[in-house]
């Protein structure tokens, strides 16, 4: 991070591989007991998001999924906000209920980034979940600002995302996982995306904690290095949180740490951010800034190394 003291940064790394919570599994219908750590950092919240450096990742994908499926099996959430695409317009949400259609032909209508095999597992495992529960169903969230009118902006389409969640859990009721990327759902008010130029304003998870209180929590999704992507520049919080040879672990950010670590939580920081605009040749101009990982976040979920998504239709 910039500015952070080489020491401070140390004593971050050495802490980190003490007590980050290991995860055992990329497998998303694996045992939930490794995520337990979870239902710390998201007690009492309504809304949980869970928001990922980059969509098009197989292995931040399914621990998107497992997360997901630890609250609603364990933590009694029923509402799924599908960030990207109204469900309803895809017929996605009368399958969830119903089992009526295709799933993959429908996802196939979707937004690029949501038509993959690992969303598709995700719409399986809800309708199965529906078909065990049918009197106690989890379902997608129909949204009405997912296809924003012309010539709205960054700032503009952020408060009709949060919007949309904030009048669908007036309506219903339900605990819900808001599902989307870490530009979207980090609490930044204001925030700075870089790319692809760089923008200030409120996003979507800074509307959301102004509404929610605490009753909103953002879980971030972040990776070290992977297939197309090269290992983080040395400010990138990445850098640090990719300082422990474990796989993947989880970190509640509302727990207590020492003060030099939680100097390093606390400093401004700089996360990668993989959007449309990402060019792997320019990586360090493709990120988040603007506030701490303590400002932006509850919980991070780090995975080492990642590779790609599995993409409906690719052979």
């Amino acid at each position: 991070m910039n500015g952070t003291p080489e020491a401070t940064t140390g004593a971050a790394a050495d802490w980190l591989t003490r007590h980050a919570h290991p995860f055992n599994t990329f497998d998303p219908y694996a045992e939930l007991d490794d995520l337990r750590p979870l239902s710390d950092a998201v007690a009492g919240a309504e809304i949980v998001a869970l928001g990922v450096g980059s969509r098009a990742t197989h292995e931040l994908s399914v621990l998107q999924h497992r997360m997901l499926r630890f609250l609603v099996e364990e933590q009694g959430f029923r509402s799924l906000v599908l960030e990207g695409d109204d469900p309803a317009r895809l017929g996605l949400d009368s399958y969830v209920l119903t089992g009526a259609g295709d799933p993959a032909a429908l996802l196939s209508e979707a937004r690029s980034f949501l038509r993959t095999e690992e969303i598709l597992d995700v719409l399986r495992w809800m309708r199965a979940h529906n078909e065990r529960n049918p009197h106690d169903p989890v379902q997608l969230a129909a949204l009405s600002s997912q296809s924003p009118p012309p010539g709205a902006g960054l700032a503009e389409i952020e408060r009709a995302l949060a919007d949309d969640t904030i009048r669908w859990h007036e309506r219903t009721r339900q605990k819900t996982v808001y599902w989307g990327g870490i530009a979207h759902t980090a609490v930044g008010d204001p925030r700075t995306v870089s790319s692809p130029e760089p923008q200030t304003h409120r996003n979507a998870g800074g509307h959301l904690r102004e509404h929610f209180g605490n009753g909103y929590a953002s879980v971030a999704l972040t990776f070290h290095h992977g297939t197309d992507h090269p290992v983080p520049p040395v400010e990138f919080a990445e850098a640090v949180l990719g300082a422990t040879d474990l796989p993947a672990y989880f970190l509640d950010l509302r727990a207590r740490r020492p003060a030099a670590v939680d100097a390093w939580f606390g400093a401004p920081a700089r996360t990668r951010l993989v959007g449309p605009f990402y060019d792997a040749r320019e990586d360090a101009r493709h990120h988040l800034s603007g506030g701490s990982l303590t400002e932006w976040f509850d919980a991070v979920a780090h995975v080492r190394e990642v590779t790609q998504a599995r993409f409906l239709g690719a052979s």
